[in-house]
């Protein structure tokens, strides 16, 4: 833990503050630009500082780089994010907002997913989220309005073939969220829950990458069906910044909703889940996949 001698050294900056967990790329990095250019000093959190390279070139070239604030955050390492939250009351005093965005995507049929990975997506995703949220709690309540944004995910609603590790830590990541909301709202605090669909960011390359469906698997077809149909997704996916553009518009918001959903693509197939009996839904999800051989 940093000492007090060493966090009296940092200087005293003031402004609104943001923290944006796994800052480094994908939705992170472009939420951190987009805040900072909506006036926020934003503490862009990252498991690897040295990774800050395209965030800070990005920033300096938008003349944003007096805006962004570089910390070590693993949010799976208690001390990192104690010390985070040590330097950011010393620094500012306050914390306006806090964006849960890091994660990562673990993937593959249930029964073949190693426990182990099981444990890591749901240290990563949920475990952590719950750590940096109770740890930064405490200084955003000396703020007024301040808000809790969660990136949740399509894949927090329903639950695909294939992705049985991330949907279980999205879905337990809308349980959170729905209980914080609660607790929350008399303190006068927003939660909001965003739940995109395919957006071009490093996750999915990064999660499904290494997965390889093995001769003899009782899901080989399928799995190398769910794979191609996600190939194909992401090579269709839409614009990231389209999520940072809706990250600054609930910040700058009065009184913005507990949960949105986009694209228009996501909000159908959310709608359809809801509305169909399961057994309709669960064909057409399984039809879907068939088309892909």
């Amino acid at each position: 833990m940093k000492g007090r001698t060493e966090l009296e050294t940092f200087k005293k900056l003031t402004g609104e503050l943001a923290l944006v967990t796994g800052a480094s790329s994908g939705f992170g990095l472009l939420i951190c630009l987009e805040l900072a250019a909506k006036g926020y000093n934003v503490a862009a959190a990252m498991r690897r500082p040295e990774a800050a390279g395209e965030l800070l070139s990005s920033a300096k070239e938008a003349g944003l780089e007096s805006r962004i604030h570089i910390m070590k955050v693993d949010v799976c390492e208690h001390e990192l994010i104690k010390n985070a939250m040590l330097e950011i009351d010393h620094r500012w005093g306050r914390l306006d907002l806090l964006v849960n965005n890091a994660g990562e995507a673990v993937g593959g049929f249930v029964e073949e997913v190693p426990l182990e990975a099981w444990r890591k997506q749901m240290d990563v995703n949920f475990f952590g989220t719950v750590a940096v949220t109770q740890l930064a709690l405490p200084i955003m309540r000396k703020t007024p309005k301040s808000k809790i944004i969660f990136m949740s995910s399509i894949s927090g609603v329903v639950g695909f073939p294939g992705y049985g590790p991330y949907a279980s830590s999205k879905f337990a990541i809308e349980g959170l969220a729905e209980c914080l909301s609660l607790e929350l709202q008399p303190l006068g605090m927003d939660v909001v829950l965003i739940e995109p669909g395919a957006y071009g960011t490093p996750i999915w390359s990064k999660g499904f990458s290494d997965i390889k469906a093995k001769e003899g698997s009782p899901y080989y077809s399928m799995l190398n069906r769910v794979l191609r149909f996600s190939q194909k997704t992401a090579e269709k996916s839409g614009d990231p910044r389209e999520v940072a553009r809706l990250v600054g518009e609930i910040a700058r918001s009065a009184s913005p909703k507990f949960r949105y959903r986009l694209p228009f693509g996501t909000r159908m197939t959310i709608a359809a889940k809801m509305m169909l009996p399961y057994r309709f839904f669960r064909r057409i999800v399984l039809n879907t996949l068939s088309k892909n051989p």
